[in-house]
């Protein structure tokens, strides 16, 4: 399959010797990084290397604490902006365990997300009425062959594991972000919930944006074709390679990199 990546593009992500620690231990060691317009990353690597601690640090989870290194989205020094801000610029995060959020529906949630997204990144743009985001959400959901009364909702409050991704993959197609990392998205998913999860993956890929997708397995990767493939041991990124090397690593696991 041809490579989705473009020669020459803008560089979205830069991320020069990150090191970040957890409670005063160090969980990544250095970790450099470039992803570029168009491109899809996916970082492997056994549990306890460090890859959700990397793209948690990344959107400033305050538990993270980054102690040598730098940080470019877009240009900016990302580290040296707020949570908010950085989702306001384009970063998105889907967790790999989502919050419950009690008294507020899916629906209300993404409308307030998406007017204060909307309103920092264009100037010209002006708030969606309710009527017109219902219609709005309601197309978003139908191509991921979600049910419109899921909307109606509390957010994740007595949803199944793959219900919970499925809302965040609609959260990341209504937010339409410049760069979404994707933490363990696939975990937990029966067939069916990983097709529809990828297709929204895929669905999102275009080029000015780029995803990086952490994952421990690489049958997300079978849907979803990445252009570069990073394995992740022991907090640092010790080896890379192409769309084959997911499956190289597949069937020999990690063990030669420990």
């Amino acid at each position: 399959m041809r490579s989705h990546s473009m020669e020459g593009s803008r560089t979205i992500l830069s991320v020069s010797n990150l090191h970040i620690a957890v409670g005063g231990t160090e969980v990544v060691c250095g970790v450099d990084l470039s992803i570029g317009q168009g491109e899809v990353h996916a970082v492997m690597g056994p549990n306890g290397s460090g890859k959700s601690t990397l793209v948690s640090a990344l959107m400033g989870h305050p538990a993270y604490e980054i102690t040598a290194g730098s940080v470019h989205f877009l240009g900016r020094d990302l580290l040296a902006m707020q949570p908010h801000a950085r989702a306001q610029a384009g970063l998105f995060l889907a967790f790999q365990y989502p919050k419950e959020i009690a008294g507020v529906t899916l629906r209300n949630f993404l409308f307030a997300a998406y007017n204060a997204q909307m309103a920092v990144r264009d100037p010209a743009h002006k708030k969606v009425s309710p009527i017109k985001f219902k219609k709005f959400l309601e197309e978003h959901m139908a191509k991921l062959k979600i049910d419109p009364s899921f909307a109606e909702r509390a957010l994740n409050q007595g949803f199944s594991g793959g219900e919970k991704k499925k809302a965040e993959i609609l959260q990341m197609s209504v937010l339409q972000p410049v760069l979404a990392l994707l933490d363990e998205t696939d975990s937990g998913l029966d067939i069916d919930a990983l097709r529809i999860v990828a297709e929204g993956i895929n669905a999102l890929r275009s080029p000015e944006r780029a995803i990086l997708l952490v994952t421990h397995y690489a049958r997300i990767l079978e849907y979803v074709t990445p252009d570069h493939v990073h394995v992740m041991v022991g907090g640092k990124i010790v080896q890379s390679g192409g769309a084959a090397f997911a499956h190289q690593l597949e069937a020999e696991g990690y063990k030669r990199f420990l």
